[in-house]
C-alpha cells in the first residue's frame, strides 16, 4: 500500500517565512511513521520529490522550501486542494535517551522537529543549535523553545539572529571548549555542513545519527540516483550512523544529478 500513489487533501496551510511553507494532511500510514522517514510527493503535472515529514500525528505534514518548479507548484495549493503521496520510507532517527545535541541547517530542521518531540517526551535533555543564512529564512524558533530543556544556539550566516557565522563553526567551538558529554548528535541540512559536523563528532568520539538527502527518482532503492559512496540514500538512509558515514568520501564534496554525474558542491 505504502508504494501505491494515494492523494491527500490539505488541511492547512501554514506559512512559515517568505520561503517556506507546510501543509498538514491526514494519512494513516504516515500517522505510524518514525522521525526522519521521507515521502515521495507527487505533484501533478509538474514532478515528484522527496520531502521529510515534519510532523507526526492525527495531522501530518511535510514543510517545502520554494527551491524548483515542484516545490513552486506546491507552494501554489491551497487548503482543500490534493496532492499524492508515496511511503513513508527509509530508515528513521533511532531515538536513544540521555545527553543529545540537534544540529540543523536550514529546511534540514524539517526532518529534526518530531524526533525533538519524541525526545522531550522520554525526558532527554536537548541542546538544539541551528543555522539559517538570514533572520529572514529563520522558521520555528519559538516552536523549539517549548520542546527543549537545554542550550539554543542560533546562528545566521550574516549575524542578522544569534551569533554570525556557520553553524557547524559555531557547534565545532563549543564541542572544543565545553566538551559536553553528548550521548548522541543528530543532524539534518547541507551536505557541506554535516561534513564538517561529522569530521568534528568524530574528534569527540561523539555518536552521529546524519539524515542526507540526494535527488531521488524511485525513493525505494531500484534507480540508484541517489548513491553516495556504497549507499543508498532512499533505502540505506536517509539516516546514517557513524559507520556509514566514514564510507561517504564525497559527502559534502560532491552531489549527484539526473543523468547520475557528479556534481562539485
Amino acid at each position: 500500500m505504502k508504494n501505491v500513489r494515494r492523494p491527500v487533501e490539505v488541511e492547512a496551510v501554514v506559512e512559515e517565512n517568505f520561503k517556506i511553507k507546510t501543509f498538514l494532511f491526514k494519512d494513516k500510514l504516515c500517522f505510524k511513521a518514525r522521525p526522519g522517514q521521507f515521502l515521495m510527493v507527487w505533484i501533478v503535472g509538474v514532478d515528484e520529490i522527496p520531502l521529510s515529514i515534519s510532523r507526526i500525528g492525527d495531522l501530518c505534514s511535510v514543510t517545502v522550501a520554494k527551491v524548483g518548479e515542484a516545490t513552486e507548484a506546491m507552494h501554489r495549493l491551497k487548503v482543500g486542494d490534493r496532492f499524492y503521496i508515496r511511503g513513508p520510507y527509509g530508515n528513521g532517527f533511532r531515538e536513544g535517551g540521555g545527553y543529545v545535541a540537534i544540529v540543523a541547517g536550514g529546511i534540514g530542521l524539517a526532518a529534526l522537529l518530531p524526533l525533538v518531540e519524541r525526545l522531550n517526551a522520554s525526558n532527554c535533555k536537548i541542546d538544539v543549535f541551528i543555522g539559517f543564512r538570514s533572520k529572514s529564512d529563520a522558521f520555528w524558533v519559538d516552536k523549539l523553545t517549548g520542546f527543549i530543556n537545554g542550550k539554543l544556539t542560533i546562528s545566521t550566516d550574516d549575524g542578522s539572529l544569534g551569533v554570525k557565522g556557520l553553524i557547524s563553526e559555531v557547534f565545532r567551538g563549543y564541542v572544543k571548549n565545553f566538551k559536553p558529554r553528548y550521548d548522541m548528535i543528530y543532524t539534518c541540512g547541507p551536505p557541506a555542513m554535516i561534513r564538517q559536523v561529522f569530521q568534528d563528532c568524530k574528534k569527540m568520539n561523539y555518536k552521529v545519527q546524519a539524515s542526507l538527502e540526494a535527488y531521488m527518482r524511485c525513493g525505494i532503492g531500484i534507480c540508484g540516483s541517489c548513491c553516495l559512496g556504497p549507499y543508498r540514500v532512499c533505502s540505506d538512509g536517509p539516516v546514517f550512523s557513524n559507520n556509514q558515514l566514514t564510507k561517504m568520501s564525497e559527502l559534502g564534496i560532491y552531489k549527484r544529478g539526473p543523468d547520475g554525474l557528479k556534481i562539485p558542491i
